[in-house]
């Protein structure tokens, strides 16, 4: 019988979803969990150096969250409005959601920042997103820095002092719209005894778009339609992760992103890595079949996300939701601030 929506819940008390970063990142508490046995160990993240073995892999994804939310002004009518940049689509036409929907229709024109830039709107698609054309003088990224604001999770009420405190330290490629929060564990400390110890660094990207932001509405997950995300794998990363499986080293990924990435080219060439970039809509859940992946760290996720399905996939439903109670029980902290997992 396939899983339903409610399959993926569970209760989570208010107070254990992470409101801030924690100060030293590698601090945060690791809950490793054995899926072939069962077993859940207590440990902090800096433990992590005694889960990866010499040969191993570690991918982290090494996209850079832009300032993409902005608040601007209908110049006809004074009206607020906010904007939440998903995609470039091309030139000066973006991907985007805002708000107050119903009010904004195609042909409005929206000024930010006392109209250092506008935009009108272009197209209104059926899921919400609207396309919106920008003008400006200047430089475009330049501009956003300027004006636009980190965007946060709509569980994070609190503002950050430190923006870069929601990028991980290896962030470089600009696109997405939310950090892979997986990464915000790591510090250069800790990535530079990873290394000592034999183990190898590889980068992806994957630029994290509007799924972040979408729940999952339908009942039975089946129906469930994932919006696609950029990913990109060079030639040199993809020859490492080879390498290190040929060698019988496991490739752990570090967050979601990077195992989506992953098992998108590895289900595109029959398991093989290699040189990619495009477009993926993978939907992993229960009774998929893991081609690339041997281990990974991840945060805690949201309840009916299609991120819990995904952990599920590997682990089964069943103890993801005990490792899971296991975590409230001990009060580790949930969702993108929170505590990690590490899961082999």
């Amino acid at each position: 019988m396939a899983e339903t929506l409610e399959d993926f819940d569970y209760e989570l008390p208010h107070e254990l979803i992470a409101q801030t970063p924690i100060k030293q990142r590698d601090t945060s508490r690791l809950l490793v969990l054995d899926h072939r046995t069962g077993e859940l160990t207590d440990r902090h993240f800096y433990d992590i150096l005694d889960e990866l073995h010499p040969g191993d892999a570690v991918v982290l994804n090494n996209s850079r969250v832009m300032p993409a939310r902005l608040y601007g002004v209908k110049p006809a009518t004074g009206g607020h409005v906010e904007v939440l940049l998903l995609h470039n689509v091309e030139g000066d036409v973006w991907e985007t959601l805002m708000k107050p929907a119903k009010r904004l229709r195609v042909g409005t024109t929206v000024s930010f920042g006392d109209g250092q830039l506008t935009a009108t709107i272009t197209a209104e698609r059926a899921d919400g997103v609207r396309l919106i054309d920008f003008h400006y003088d200047g430089i475009f990224m330049e501009i956003l820095e300027r004006l636009g604001e980190t965007p946060l999770p709509p569980y994070i009420k609190a503002k950050l002092a430190d923006p870069d405190r929601y990028q991980t330290i290896y962030a470089k490629e600009n696109g997405s719209a939310a950090a892979p929060t997986a990464g915000l564990h790591w510090t250069q400390d800790l990535l530079d005894q990873v290394v000592a110890k034999g183990v190898k660094l590889v980068y992806v990207t994957l630029h994290v778009g509007l799924g972040t932001f979408r729940p999952v509405e339908a009942a039975n997950i089946e129906d469930h339609k994932m919006h696609s995300e950029f990913y990109q794998l060079d030639a040199q990363a993809a020859q490492t992760l080879n390498d290190v499986r040929a060698h019988g080293g496991r490739i752990v990924a570090t967050g979601t992103t990077s195992i989506r990435t992953l098992e998108t080219i590895g289900t595109k060439f029959h398991g093989r890595l290699q040189a990619d970039a495009g477009w993926t809509d993978i939907f992993i859940k229960p009774g998929y079949h893991w081609q690339v992946v041997d281990a990974f760290i991840t945060n805690f996720h949201l309840p009916k996300s299609t991120l819990v399905m995904l952990v599920a996939a590997f682990t089964g439903r069943d103890q993801i939701l005990n490792a899971y109670q296991h975590a409230i029980d001990q009060r580790y902290r949930f969702f993108s601030f929170g505590d990690a997992m590490f899961i082999k």
